[in-house]
């Protein structure tokens, strides 16, 4: 087995592996992101009223679209797509 190889799968093992690895790459952004109360209550009732096209088109316009797929940042450009 490769020496580096050997090395990553011992440290891998051990029990501060998580949490040194934690420290690199946190789970937790900075800071919670805030939502406009008024297009929640948008995207809620779009829900509940299963108004697909609505429900899309609102939360397009959330800072950052909650699924990630390579077709939100095209959709973001072109709003007539979705019609």
């Amino acid at each position: 087995m490769n020496y580096w190889m050997q090395l990553s799968i011992e440290y891998a093992n051990q029990r501060s592996y998580l949490d040194d690895l934690f420290q690199v790459y946190p789970t937790i952004p900075e800071g919670i992101r805030e939502i406009d109360e008024r297009l929640y209550s948008d995207i809620e009732e779009a829900f509940r009223s299963r108004n697909n096209l609505l429900l899309i088109k609102n939360l397009l316009k959330l800072d950052l679209f909650p699924i990630k797929d390579s077709y939100v940042a095209y959709l973001k450009r072109d709003k007539s797509a979705l019609d």
